[in-house]
């Protein structure tokens, strides 16, 4: 195992967010090997990687191999152990907010990012955007904080996520989730039907056509700024993945870095 000291990056975890998710990332059997790189700096350097947008191989060299740390990062990613973490970091945040720890609404929408000779093979081209590439569909409470998550090619409606993600919604939150706030594409009754079938009524926010520019739509919103925390991460720019899986994947790592950084003072306050 690699134990000699590095480089610190500002994305690395601090002591305080490695006690906390450390039991997360244990996937090893008791008597697997010895590792031969410490996780935590493997954990970093995937860090690194989703904030900088950098290529695999140009991974500073004081990081581990990476190699080393595209194949742990992918066995994380298969585990859901990111997608875990988020979801217990968000009932915190919620908790310390003076909320339930699961929500009763959440805010449905989609992001197309442009795609690349990676992702080409599977794009689809959205009209409206104009731009070809992959749509990530995302369901967040009323915090911003991100519950489901769903990629397909940009060509995809989002009116045909709902029932998958509203799924995934009430799987995430044990069946609290009633309502779900939506643009003027998720209209129809096919939709509305298929949240209905999860116990979720869907509730269209719908734009004045009497106004013109950006708009500040009530509970809508909440979701763009979700989109704009993702905008810091150059990784989730463009889709850079050759699967859907692993695109979804950096969303988790991503908002689970957000997190961590939300609670930080609860994790200084009980080391």
């Amino acid at each position: 195992m690699t134990t000699s000291p590095r480089k610190t990056y500002p994305s690395d975890v601090t002591d305080d967010e490695w006690a906390f998710i450390a039991p997360y990332l244990t996937l090893m059997r008791e008597d697997a090997p010895r590792r031969e790189y410490r996780m935590r700096d493997v954990l970093d350097a995937l860090r690194w990687l989703v904030k900088t947008g950098s290529q695999w191989r140009y991974l500073p060299g004081d990081f581990p191999p990476w190699a080393a740390v595209y194949q742990q990062a992918r066995r994380w990613v298969a585990a859901g152990v990111f997608e875990a973490m988020a979801h217990d970091l968000r009932e915190v945040i919620r908790v310390a907010a003076g909320r339930n720890p699961t929500p009763s609404a959440v805010i449905l929408d989609g992001r197309t990012i442009q795609s690349t000779p990676e992702s080409g093979g599977r794009a689809g081209y959205d009209g409206y955007k104009r731009r070809r590439g992959s749509k990530v569909h995302m369901a967040v409470d009323t915090l911003g904080l991100l519950l489901a998550l769903r990629v397909t090619a940009a060509s995809a409606q989002e009116r045909a996520q709902v029932s998958d993600l509203a799924a995934d919604v009430q799987e995430a939150t044990g069946q609290t989730v009633t309502v779900a706030f939506v643009d003027q594409g998720y209209t129809g009754d096919q939709p509305a039907a298929d949240a209905a079938a999860h116990g979720i009524r869907l509730s269209v926010v719908k734009l004045d056509e009497a106004k013109r520019g950006f708009v500040l739509l009530p509970r809508r919103w909440v979701v763009e700024r979700s989109f704009g925390w993702l905008a810091r991460f150059r990784r989730l720019a463009r889709d850079y993945e050759r699967t859907a899986g692993v695109l979804a994947g950096w969303h988790w790592v991503a908002f689970a870095g957000l997190m961590l950084h939300r609670i930080a003072p609860l994790l200084a306050q009980s080391a």
